[in-house]
């Protein structure tokens, strides 16, 4: 697994204090720029409606999802997509930006206005595959959630700090129709940590396994993380570490694409996730 980079991602929503370029500025140095236009895909989920919805409110320099977004957004979020694509073709790690989880059918919230990880999965599944999505972001992906409930071609497990935003993924919420029972969420306490999370993935491994998976995509924010802003969850760095590791010891063909965070720290968490990837 390797890294998918590029610095145009950088010059959406720049001076933020939350899903800000501060995000990923020490990706720079280190790995070369990866180009892929996601464009053509992004009506594998979302309708023309919403893609011309999202390119005109780029093009306006207005607030969308709650961050401003410039042209510079939209080129941004059609390269995000065609990274996480590209990362879902060869296991590796899309470090993108805007994030993509929030993001449903026709509704761009919580900094994601197109939804990067449930586009690639749909054009795996296009391709006769079958995918786990593992969301370990520290807020529930409703938008992947809602995309695939009815389905039975993808299991969608998250976990997540319980009583936060969106307020959406309980224990409950198991999935319709044919897609009953390819959902699992696992909402956690505030001030969870390491044990709690892991005992999350280890159940939600052992449910892919039944499964049993073409492909594994990681929908990795890392806001879960001990110094991250927005969340009150404890997550080491060992615990990302041990995730990779765990998918790994199951999962032959595993991809990743950046959702939250909020610190400094993206960087050291996504190497421990990739570190234990590749063990």
């Amino acid at each position: 697994m390797k890294v998918l980079f590029n610095k145009k991602f950088l010059q959406h929503n720049v001076e933020s204090s939350a899903e800000g370029a501060y995000r990923i500025g020490e990706f720079i140095d280190q790995f070369e720029n990866t180009a892929r236009d996601g464009e053509e895909y992004i009506q594998l989920v979302h309708s023309e409606r919403h893609l011309q919805y999202v390119k005109e409110a780029c093009y306006q320099n207005t607030i969308l999802a709650e961050v401003m977004v410039t042209p510079e957004s939209y080129e941004a979020a059609c390269l995000a997509v065609g990274l996480t694509i590209l990362a879902s073709e060869n296991n590796d790690f899309a470090i993108v930006r805007p994030p993509g989880h929030h993001a449903k059918h026709e509704i761009a919230a919580g900094f994601c206005l197109f939804n990067n990880i449930a586009i690639a999965t749909q054009k795996l599944v296009n391709e006769g595959k079958k995918v786990f999505i593992l969301d370990i972001d520290g807020h529930h992906g409703d938008g992947t959630q809602i995309i695939f409930y009815q389905s039975n071609k993808v299991l969608y497990c998250s976990m997540h700090q319980e009583y936060s935003y969106p307020w959406t993924g309980k224990i409950d919420e198991t999935g319709e129709g044919e897609g009953k029972g390819y959902t699992m969420n696992f909402p956690l306490p505030a001030g969870s940590g390491d044990r709690e999370f892991l005992s999350a993935v280890d159940i939600a491994i052992e449910k892919a396994k039944t499964f049993q998976p073409d492909v594994v995509g990681v929908s990795a924010g890392f806001d879960g993380y001990e110094k991250d802003s927005l969340l009150d969850l404890n997550y080491s760095l060992n615990a990302y570490y041990e995730c990779g590791y765990r998918l790994r010891q199951s999962f032959k063909n595993i991809f990743a694409v950046l959702e939250g965070g909020y610190h400094q720290d993206i960087k050291k968490c996504t190497e421990s996730f990739i570190e234990g990837v590749n063990k």
